[in-house]
């Protein structure tokens, strides 16, 4: 006979009263072994309906016992002890856990470890927004639905759907606690998007199905600056205010389809150009699980391939969060249902699972994009998204681009590998200035191409991950990547990347430390040591070297980037924090740290923020207060912060409660305080209402901004609304 069951129970989120339980532990081996074991545990739940080890009793004997126990409690899951918990987990599952915290509480503790330049929050928000309101059931979830969790790596998909295959439906979510690749953040973070429910056998449904219980939703909002900018008097052709609209509907995951409407400030509204409305429309249709057909998805869309070398439209992160999403391999269609005005493609897209382990995608995109033409060619393709005044109008949609391309992805045992081939082309040729040295080896002409393998291996401790492309540039650019489990406690992972100089991938994105995949070679290590469930360490270094001359540059350079991070939360209601980031780029060294607390008390909450950065002879610093007041329907946010800066290079960033669907980063730079109020109001079950005043007041100037966006003022103050409809 082997152990009946093992001791260690850390997460158990029972919705019950307070109340406390015994849990014995039983060890009997034959007599050449030699071992007696006796273990009581009694367990009690927290405010939060989580079980934790308040005390033990334990009796044992061992005698030239030399037997390896086995670390993982997911291993005794068939034993009698966990049959019996099973039981009462059964009996509680329809009964869920209500976490305090908000995602978007989660999602801002994510970004305190992220640089904020050059990352789409939105997009991420969007899919994170969507999943809350429409959570997923955890054990019918595919591959690539847990792949829209940046947050979560390859490792741990990969664990999730083996803990299932192996052990059967989660008859709740307490179990991901027994998967050891996952930490307590987490878990946290993801319970907020999933549920752990009854599997049933599902086909697609039918079309009067989908018309009678699919589910709308409606979202419109305005922006209503309180100040006149240079431009809205002359030079703007259009109002000062920005608005949007989104209708959005959804038959579970099968079925998704709408359309985003977007007027940014000052384009013209039913004028010039925009004879049909707004300035930004993107209509998309989504239908999954078809049979065969995994994915197809009509409209404008966004794709991932691989690693990115020669295809990603999607989001990126810092190196902290980036790095989990590299362990993705195979293809990610997503619809473009974010105001983002660039980066996406339109067409269609498809996937299609030919055998068991075998996928086949294609896709096709014809668009039309802005940019800046000299002499019948393109010197610089316009990625601002802004049509204001007659100069940006002139750059609006007058090159076409095209892309076809598809890819196939093989997995078995852990083992995976896939090829993806494109070819992209425009209406004119691309002809960039060369005299200038950083532009020697941009990409010229009219048509190019791109391939790549892509390859990895994933299992419970270890993942492997790379690709290698190559296109018309005649040269290879590589990526690969390798992280291990040491513990439940301690990981580290490792990236290496080549990029020529004279290679080129307009449509990639991948892990990087300039401002492409370009001319760049360079080694990553990072290590997360998680000691407790109230513990969370963070350390990461990067070192890149670039071997052409990049902009403002003579000869070759190189970056370093050294980042410690430390999240301490002793207890529900108390959160502690601590960063420090050196930062070399080129001849510039960047110094930044950051300290925080964050307080729960009932329905009131709070955080105070201090942020620094040093850059030579200049200094930045901001401290931050926000607080939250929750009362049933209604929720309110208050921040107020105080920022000296010497110049713009040692500005400081700061989140703040926003809109729906609208992450709030601001940056800021000179002497000022920053203060606002929103409210977030549930009305009945089918309305949201959202209103935001926030004002930037300056002590240091009497006009805000320069060129047509100058305010004659030292105070900057906006006004939101917006609303939301489902039914």
């Amino acid at each position: 006979m082997g152990d009946f069951f093992h001791s260690y129970v850390s997460f158990f989120p029972f919705p019950i009263s307070h109340f406390s339980f015994l849990i014995s532990h039983f060890s009997f081996f034959p007599p050449f072994f030699w071992r007696f074991e006796i273990n009581i545990v009694f367990l009690r739940q927290n405010k939060d309906g989580v079980f934790i080890a308040s005390s033990s009793i334990q009796i044992k004997y061992h005698a030239n016992y030399k037997r390896k126990r086995m670390r993982n409690a997911i291993y005794y899951r068939n034993t009698l002890y966990y049959r019996c918990m099973l039981v009462v987990l059964f009996l509680v599952n329809s009964i869920q856990v209500s976490y305090a915290q908000s995602w978007q509480e989660y999602l801002e503790q994510l970004s305190e470890q992220e640089e904020y330049e050059d990352m789409n929050w939105e997009s991420y928000e969007d899919i994170l927004e969507g999943y809350a309101e429409n959570p997923i059931n955890l054990n019918t979830a595919t591959k690539e639905e847990l792949e829209q969790f940046p947050f979560l790596s390859a490792q741990q998909i990969e664990d999730i759907q083996a803990y299932i295959y192996q052990y059967g439906e989660m008859k709740s979510l307490g179990e991901l606690a027994m998967i050891e690749s996952i930490s307590w953040y987490e878990r946290q973070l993801l319970c907020c998007f999933v549920y752990a429910g009854e599997v049933k056998k599902r086909s697609f449904p039918s079309l009067s199905q989908i018309a009678k219980y699919g589910k709308h939703e409606t979202v419109a909002a305005v922006k209503v600056p309180l100040y006149e900018r240079k431009g809205d008097k002359d030079g703007y052709l259009g109002y000062p205010y920005k608005h949007w609209l989104r209708y959005q509907f959804h038959y579970s995951d099968y079925v998704k389809m709408g359309f985003v409407a977007s007027q940014d400030a000052g384009e013209p509204f039913f004028a010039g150009k925009n004879n049909m409305g707004y300035d930004f429309y993107s209509y998309y249709l989504q239908i999954r699980k078809w049979g065969k057909l995994k994915n197809l998805t009509l409209g404008k869309y966004r794709l991932r391939e691989g690693m990115g070398l020669i295809l990603n439209n999607d989001f990126g992160f810092g190196k902290l969060s980036m790095l989990s999403s590299l362990g993705r391999m195979g293809t990610s269609i997503r619809t473009h249902s974010s105001r983002y005005a660039v980066n996406y493609l339109q067409g269609v897209a498809a996937t299609l699972n030919v055998c068991k382990g075998l996928d086949v995608s294609a896709f096709l995109s014809y668009r039309k994009i802005d940019a800046t033409v000299k002499k019948d060619s393109i010197s610089t393709i316009v990625t601002t998204g802004m049509h204001r005044t007659e100069k940006e109008i002139e750059k609006q949609g007058i090159v076409s681009a095209f892309l076809l391309g598809g890819n196939l992805h093989y997995t078995k045992n852990g083992f995976h590998v896939g090829a993806t081939g494109i070819c992209y082309s425009y209406s004119l040729s691309l002809h960039p200035n060369k005299s200038q040295l950083y532009k020697r080896f941009a990409p010229e002409g009219k048509n190019f191409w791109n391939a790549s393998i892509d390859y990895g291996y994933i299992s419970h401790r270890l993942t492997l991950q790379g690709e290698v492309a190559t296109g018309d540039c005649g040269v290879a650019a590589t990526v690969n990547t390798a992280s291990y489990l040491l513990s439940e406690q301690f990981s580290v992972l490792a990236l290496y990347r080549f990029y020529p100089y004279r290679y080129y991938a307009i449509y990639s994105n991948s892990f990087s430390a300039g401002s492409s995949v370009q001319d760049e070679s360079g080694c990553y290590v990072g290590l997360r040591w998680s000691p407790s469930s109230k513990w969370v360490c963070d350390i990461y270094g990067d070192v890149a070297y670039f071997a052409w001359p990049k902009y403002r540059m003579k000869g070759s350079s190189y970056a370093m980037d050294y980042l410690a991070s430390v999240i301490f939360q002793p207890s529900r209601s108390l959160r502690l924090g601590a960063r420090y980031q050196y930062k070399q780029k080129y001849d510039v060294i960047t110094q930044r740290a950051r300290l925080y607390c964050g307080i729960e008390k009932g329905a009131w909450s709070s955080k105070t923020q201090v942020d620094a950065n040093f850059l030579s002879q200049n200094y930045g610093m901001m401290v931050n207060e926000s607080m939250e007041y929750r009362f049933r329907w209604l929720r309110l946010n208050a921040f107020l912060g105080y920022f000296r800066t010497k110049d713009y290079e040692s500005r400081v960033y700061a989140f703040e409660p926003g809109l729906l669907y609208t992450m709030s980063f601001g940056s800021y730079f000179g002497e000022g305080i920053r203060c606002g109020l929103r409210s977030k109001a549930e009305i009945g079950k089918h309305w949201v209402l959202v209103c935001k005043g926030a004002m930037t007041k300056y002590f240091d100037r009497n006009h805000i901004s320069s060129g047509l966006q100058q305010i004659n003022g030292s105070a900057q103050t906006d006004l939101e609304i917006q609303v939301k409809w489902k039914f």
